[in-house]
């Protein structure tokens, strides 16, 4: 599901998911463009309503809106994708070790159940599926953590890791993996704070070295296509 920073619902909410989806997937290209008429007709809502949506999305980064041009998928460049990557480990470094701090018992089998979605996902070739529920189970662990500001912070960051992912990661590499994810759990679970850690960040570095920070742009495609 779609994680933005503000609070949407109904229609609006099905276009920013919809949208960051086909962004995820690698079907709707960094820089495309979005028109808001034919947007609203593969919706079937008013320009309005796709206007808000854009709105939403431009605040989370990951749709540019130009004056006098309209709106399009945002294209960060090689030094916001390291920055990315670079913020994201120092944040799930310290979400880990405060969820170590107050996590229970039982709250692990909350944890090996998305862990379950995930391979059965993955084993079904349900890319969509995939995509989600790998970026839910960071966000899943902030919950946890029990700290709204760092759920925030790594929510904007898996937006944008989603978008840079698709700009510059081949076709077929789509999620973080559920293996890494279950060594995570198993530390977590033992409440070990530098092995946990130490996961997280090789995670994470795995994550990157998958993107070809030297490639162009890929071109974009149409909108119609990528959103159907």
């Amino acid at each position: 599901m779609y994680h933005s920073k503000e609070t949407v619902t109904g229609p609006t909410a099905e276009i920013c998911e919809r949208i960051w989806l086909s962004i995820a997937e690698k079907r709707l290209r960094p820089g495309a463009r979005l028109k808001e008429e034919q947007l609203a007709e593969i919706f079937e809502v008013s320009r309005a309503r796709v206007r808000q949506a854009l709105s939403v999305l431009e605040s989370d980064g990951l749709v540019t809106i130009v004056p006098n041009r309209g709106a399009f998928v945002a294209e960060p460049g090689v030094d916001e994708a390291r920055d990315v990557f670079h913020v994201r480990k120092q944040i799930e470094a310290r979400v880990v070790e405060r969820l170590i701090d107050r996590i229970t018992d039982a709250q692990i089998p909350q944890l090996q159940t998305h862990l379950l979605q995930e391979r059965e996902a993955d084993q079904r070739g349900d890319t969509s599926a995939t995509i989600r529920l790998s970026g839910g189970f960071h966000l899943l662990l902030a919950e946890l953590a029990g700290s709204d500001f760092l759920f925030g912070i790594l929510r904007d960051l898996i937006s944008r890791s989603s978008l840079i992912t698709a700009m510059y990661r081949s076709r077929h590499l789509h999620n973080c993996g559920p293996d890494e994810h279950a060594a995570l759990i198993d530390r977590i679970a033992a409440r070990d704070k530098p092995g946990a850690t130490e996961i997280m960040f090789n995670h994470l570095q795995h994550v990157e070295d998958e993107l070809d920070l030297t490639a162009e742009a890929p071109t974009t495609r149409d909108l119609r296509q990528a959103l159907v």
